[in-house]
């Protein structure tokens, strides 16, 4: 019997990365879409024992996305599990934003999703099911300073989980997984926490008093898409150490 098959967009570093390698110790063969960063797609690809792919995808395209899938469903066949992970900040002031920002980060962020999901859920539903989880935002449910365009399309997207979650029910469950400040390069990066001040600051204001990991997000995903998930759809799982408490 062929391993079961998980695509997983962003799958190539950082969180999408850690979601790809869990899925692999559970057993799945992965397709990992990425982006711009062929280096790390490659190393990833290095590194998996054979079992991920990297194929490279614009997810603000959506011909691009359309023709992505059909390349998955010819070549490797019909994923039982759907990450849809891929994110783009572009932070602007509200006022600062331009046409072209505000269209990639929501293309990328939200259409992207519906677009690949659309494209893949048939031959998942002729299959017999699966699981699709996007990968939310805290700021998809309490806004921020110059993230209009991100935060929108975080909050759009939880808001399609849960239609598509009424209309692909019960052969596929739809559910969103949302990190809190999980330790990564990107995240460092931005909120400036290689400053220790910044870093104490940060962490005073979540009660487990320390980062998250992606190994903690690969946790949870092990469960949303795993048996002892099975009744669970629609929802929202935060994994962010109480910092909100939504």
């Amino acid at each position: 019997m062929p391993e079961p098959l998980a695509v997983v967009t962003g799958g190539t570093r950082g969180i999408g990365l850690a979601l790809s390698r869990r899925l692999i110790r559970m057993g799945h063969r992965v397709v990992a879409f990425y982006g711009s960063d062929r280096e790390a797609a490659e190393k990833a690809e290095a590194n998996n024992g054979g079992q991920l792919t990297a194929l490279r995808v614009d997810l603000s395209d959506a011909q691009q996305v359309a023709d992505a899938a059909a390349r998955v469903l010819a070549e490797h066949g019909t994923p039982t599990v759907l990450v849809n992970n891929a994110g783009l900040n572009i932070d602007r002031p509200f006022l600062e934003l331009t046409d072209d920002d505000w269209r990639r980060v929501l293309d990328t962020n939200l259409s992207g999703p519906f677009w690949l999901t659309r494209a893949l859920a048939p031959a998942m539903l002729a299959a017999g099911g699966g699981s699709v989880v996007n990968i939310g935002a805290t700021t998809g449910i309490r806004p921020r300073v110059d993230g209009a365009n991100y935060c929108a399309s975080k909050a759009g997207l939880l808001q399609l989980t849960k239609c598509l979650a009424l209309e692909l029910a019960p052969a596929i469950r739809v559910n969103c997984l949302i990190p809190g400040m999980i330790d990564t390069e990107e995240l460092r990066t931005r909120w400036r926490l290689d400053d220790p001040e910044r870093m104490a600051q940060t962490l005073d204001e979540i009660p487990t008093h320390r980062m998250g990991t992606t190994e903690d997000i690969a946790d949870a995903l092990e469960f949303i898409v795993g048996p002892a998930a099975s009744y669970l759809n629609g929802q929202k799982l935060i994994i962010d150490g109480g910092q909100f408490m939504w």
